[in-house]
């Protein structure tokens, strides 16, 4: 356990609201932050330690205000607790999803709705200001982050924004709903009866396309499960123009991801490998703009 592991775990099991905190221990999977499990009166939590990081334009005023949001529809834990720095969330019992279990049609039957749910009854809870999550200003403010930092990936930079611009304009004019913008599959929690979505920090205003962008880039869903995301999630057969614009948004997402990598190559203290982190999703990026430029476009 590393220096910031101890100073997160002793911030976790510190706080004011408990009475007896025990059996704490460090969860694995954040790479933003850091997330304690501890038990206190015989009720089990999770302590979400981590602070603002404009880097990544990660502000917790926000993830706060949409978790509340997707909690108030039955999709996110109940908020015990905030103070800054500090998110305490119920425990849930349940298993963490992986990028297989996400590629099982029977899993995405019930992902689906669920991002509906979130996509169009969410924004009704919403109290506060709350940001917009714009990938392609997300890539354009990494990238100047890369360049002032001197990264090693400088002489990338000019061909991904320029791609970046092409990618925007292939997009087009979006109809905005309340995402989650981050739908890794570490993110989705099964208990048996339902899925839970962790993890709000990069919610926001965003085109739909986004979260089912992402959620086919990082669970690598094969085209036929693609097609089937697209259709049942908007209701209608699959046109070239829908088809063009979400192959656009899906190349964006893994830019994003893969830029997101690059900034934390050089700042984050969090101990994970984000070079091959980069790596690996320079190459889904390189792989999925490939096949995007070898579409035929709308007609």
């Amino acid at each position: 356990m590393n220096d910031a592991e101890k100073a997160a775990l002793e911030r976790a099991t510190s706080l004011s609201i408990w009475t007896a905190p025990e059996q704490a221990e460090l969860l694995g999977g954040g790479i933003t932050n850091f997330n304690v499990a501890l038990s206190d009166q015989g009720r089990r939590y999770v302590v979400r330690v981590g602070q603002d990081i404009l880097l990544h334009q990660i502000m917790r005023f926000n993830e706060q205000a949409v978790h509340r949001a997707a909690q108030a529809i039955g999709i996110a834990p109940a908020i015990i607790h905030t103070e800054p720095g500090i998110l305490v969330l119920e425990h849930i019992e349940a298993r963490t999803l992986d990028e297989g279990d996400v590629r099982d049609d029977a899993m995405l039957a019930r992902i689906v709705p669920m991002l509906k749910r979130c996509h169009s009854e969410a924004a009704a809870h919403l109290r506060g200001p709350v940001l917009t999550f714009w990938v392609f200003h997300v890539l354009r403010d990494y990238a100047a982050t890369l360049r002032e930092a001197g990264s090693r990936h400088l002489g990338r930079l000019d061909g991904l924004l320029r791609v970046a611009g092409e990618l925007e304009d292939a997009v087009g004019p979006v109809r905005l709903v309340l995402g989650h913008n981050d739908l890794l599959a570490a993110n989705f929690l099964d208990d048996g009866q339902r899925l839970w979505l962790l993890d709000w920090e990069y919610g926001g205003f965003n085109s739909p396309l986004f979260d089912l962008a992402g959620l086919a880039s990082n669970s690598e869903l094969n085209p036929e499960q693609e097609r089937w995301l697209l259709e049942t999630y908007f209701g209608t057969g699959l046109t070239d123009e829908l088809n063009h614009r979400y192959h656009a948004m899906k190349c964006a997402s893994l830019l994003r991801e893969t830029m997101w990598s690059m900034v934390s190559e050089i700042h984050s203290d969090i101990d994970f490998d984000y070079a091959a982190y980069t790596d690996k999703n320079l190459s889904r990026f390189e792989t999925a703009l490939s096949g995007f430029q070898s579409m035929r476009g709308p007609k």
